[in-house]
């Protein structure tokens, strides 16, 4: 359950209720009874009150941090999906589901001819495998399988199973508050457990036998600590061991595993939203059924589309997942089924006249493909590599010592141990760590000059690894790259793209452009772009009617200036820079649903003054305030929220009565409308207009082709003669893609490549 509720995203059944982790639980629970078909089965669960491991150390599991109310709630989900798979529940207080699994382990691992697998995320339970009669099952990272028996534990830790409270017993376990011996890490604590095995016997050279220690490498520094630490080592073996002795005893007639009740099951799923899970019941859909034919590929591809605008939660979904929804028998009973409750839901003109002409044009535009400079590149990667090797050397000079900048454990000791920085305020990893990840370090910038480097150091490595590296493999025989679009890759319709993904090269910055310089165009060509100008914000003043917004575009006049002038309560010609950032921040933040907190971080302000900024702004622009409390409160209503071409996204979790659930909820009905239209519907529709544009215009017609799209912007490679006419093309059908009392502005540049380029104005 916990693996599934940070593995997945925030899944919510049609009720709005949280369901992310239960559908993680009953999928991983479908996959091991098709994978290892048992024959009897029992399910060991925590309880709410203390363990007498909390009765021996009060601190255990103390640093944890509490469990989030929208994954306590699915607990008891998960509790019915096992009666409905007539699987028993066993628990006991003053015991741990580890526990109970250690027992029933204990109890039965002798019996002949039964095989014992713990399927489980928590790798305590190693410590329970013996031989391969008894083995755990579980996944690692990317959800690749693996199964240990007491060989592939030997293997990996370099000891047996009965070693592992051992190990723990000296390197602690900070997840669960297990403080072993402090200064022993885990790969000393290995070495020790492989040389001299129990922690007994280690402990007991320390005081007695030094010189056994010293002769196999480990230094005065570490006997000491072994010697200083003994109680607390012991003490940590103990809460570290599982027990097998909890006052249980399975009931093999119970357990025994052959049925389960089908109706309540699918009723369950149902009720949850889990139609996928449906088919994959035993005795569900049969296998040939959930393969598509070669032949239905290009109707897959279209029926994926309609499925996703249907249920905003299904993106690229499954052949076996559109049967199941659908309760089609054949894939064409399937299409018509579909297409009726497209048109019956409103959302025809949106599958029809956007979706479904897109396809074969997004088509076109990937065999395209974009011309790169692999010879740049590759003299990029090694001025990269340069500039990399720096920035070690001196964080290393800054740290004190030398260490693996790209390891999360070594980056959090050296900054939180060692150099002592400040840990108020961040976030924690899902095992009870301090997080390392960007957002966490960017809030530490001022508190020691290495951050700085490092956050440059992870800038520069991921640019080189995913961009300058990688796109010269990407790219053909002719130089040429092809990135695959995502029609239905979005809840908001926008585009995406992968292998390679091109929407997250950096736009504005400089390391961004010297990427973009890569992307060129060939002999007798330009690129020409062209990128909607603040079209968000465009769309966000035409939906809310705020008559302030209006009027600066409607006079040309700065947007983030006037907006700054309002909160600030200054001149317009007195808006500072600054003044102006923090606008340009708000302006987005309030379109985003950005709350006080959230504006604190991005402003480097107290949470009160954000307040006060949030206050002013809807104060000073009374129509988006009418507009945020109309859409939440029509999205109450109706259950979905929907963008100015009818594109829509449901929101059943909009009156969940989880704060946190119903305050996301609210976000997203604010956001959808204005995002939805300006990067979802605009983008594919200006691809359509332009694509038929240049086919019928005999001046463009086999001149132009377009070959990108990222964010707000269109990218193309015209013949040299061509450049204007086709600037004015693009101009007119994407401006014209929606006719409204606020102007719509495209802004043109074409040049050799993607980064040196210079306006048009027509």
């Amino acid at each position: 359950m916990h693996r599934a509720y940070h593995a997945l995203p925030s899944f919510t059944s049609p009720k709005g209720e949280p369901t992310g982790a239960v559908y993680g639980f009953a999928s991983m629970l479908l996959k091991i009874i098709k994978d290892l078909k048992p024959d009897y089965m029992a399910a060991g669960y925590d309880l709410a009150e203390p363990t007498f491991r909390h009765a021996a150390y009060e601190k255990y599991k103390a640093t944890r941090p509490k469990t989030e109310e929208e994954l306590s709630v699915q607990f008891g989900r998960s509790r019915e999906v096992l009666e409905a798979f007539h699987i028993p529940i066993y628990e006991e207080a003053g015991f741990e589901a580890d526990d109970i699994i250690g027992t029933i382990v204990e109890e039965n691992k002798t019996k002949k001819d039964l095989e014992i697998v713990i399927a489980s995320g928590d790798l305590d339970t190693l410590q329970l495998v013996s031989g391969s009669k008894v083995t755990v099952f579980t996944l690692r990272k990317g959800n690749e399988e693996a199964i240990y028996d007491e060989k592939a534990v030997k293997t990996r830790f370099g000891f047996g199973p009965a070693l592992l409270p051992d190990f723990k017993g000296l390197m602690g376990d900070p997840s669960d508050n297990i403080i072993g011996i402090k200064g022993i890490g885990e790969k000393t604590a290995m070495a020790l457990v492989q040389k001299f095995g129990p922690l007994e016997k280690i402990l007991e050279l320390a005081k007695s036998k030094k010189d056994a220690l010293k002769k196999e490498g480990f230094k005065d520094r570490v006997i000491s600590l072994l010697a200083e630490g003994e109680e607390e080592a012991l003490f940590s073996k103990t809460l570290a061991t599982i027990r097998r002795d909890a006052p249980i005893k399975i009931d093999f007639k119970k357990a025994e595993w052959k049925s389960f009740d089908k109706e309540k099951l699918q009723a369950l799923f149902r009720e949850l939203g889990f139609s996928s899970l449906i088919a994959r019941m035993p005795g569900g859909v049969p296998d040939e059924a959930e393969k598509p034919k070669p032949a239905e590929g290009e109707f897959l591809k279209k029926l994926s589309v309609a499925s996703w605008l249907l249920d905003s939660k299904r993106t690229n979904p499954t052949f076996e997942e559109i049967m199941s929804a659908s309760g089609a028998k054949t894939a064409e009973e399937a299409l018509k089924k579909l297409e009726l409750e497209i048109a019956v839901s409103g959302l025809d003109d949106v599958y029809r006249k956007i979706e479904l002409p897109l396809i074969a044009i997004l088509k076109e535009v990937e065999e395209n493909g974009i011309l790169i400079d692999t010879a740049m590149l590759k003299k990029l990667s090694r001025g990269y590599e340069r500039q990399l090797g720096d920035l070690v050397a001196k964080i290393h000079k800054l740290a004190g010592e030398e260490f693996n900048i790209n390891s999360t454990k070594e980056l959090r000791r050296v900054l939180f141990e060692k150099l002592g920085l400040e840990t108020k305020g961040l976030k924690k990893t899902g095992g009870g760590e301090k997080s390392t990840k960007l957002s966490e370090l960017n809030k530490l910038k001022n508190s020691h000059p290495v951050i700085e480097l490092i956050l440059k150091y992870r800038t520069l490595a991921k640019l080189k690894s995913t961009y300058i590296d990688a796109l010269p493999k990407l790219a053909d025989k002719n130089g040429r790259l092809h990135t695959t679009f995502l029609q239905a890759g979005t809840v908001t319709g926008r585009l995406s793209s992968r292998d390679p993904n091109l929407q997250n090269i950096p736009i504005r910055t400089e390391l961004g452009r010297e990427i973009r310089g890569a992307f060129k165009a060939p002999h007798g060509c330009f690129l020409l772009a062209a990128d909607y100008s603040q079209i968000e914000l465009r769309v966000a003043a035409i939906l809310s009617g705020d008559q302030k917004m209006k009027l600066a575009f409607a006079e040309g006049k700065d947007i983030h200036a006037i907006t700054a002038s309002e909160i600030f309560n200054v001149a317009e010609k007195e808006v500072s820079r600054e003044m102006r950032r923090a606008a340009k921040v708000i302006n987005f933040g309030i379109l985003y649903g950005m709350g006080a907190r959230a504006l604190a971080e991005n402003l480097g302000i107290s949470r009160d003054q954000a307040e006060l900024y949030i206050q002013e702004y809807f104060h000073d622009f009374a129509g988006v305030r009418k507009y945020v409390q109309a859409v939440i409160e029509k999205a109450r209503e109706n259950g979905y929220v929907e963008t100015m071409f009818g594109r829509r996204r449901f929101l059943p979790e909009i009156n969940s009565q989880i704060p946190v659930i119903r305050a996301e909820a609210e976000r997203m009905a604010v956001n959808f409308p204005i995002q939805g239209t300006a990067t979802g519907d605009m983008i594919k529709l200006a691809i359509i207009r332009i694509h038929g544009r240049i086919e019928k215009d005999k001046a463009l017609a086999g001149k132009v082709k377009i070959i990108l799209q990222v964010h707000d912007e269109l990218l193309f490679e015209v013949e040299k003669g061509a450049v204007e006419e086709a600037a004015r093309a693009v101009k007119e059908e994407m401006e014209g893609v929606l006719k409204a009392d606020v102007p719509i502005k495209v802004e043109l540049k074409f040049g050799p490549n993607w980064a040196d380029m210079k306006s048009i104005n027509i």
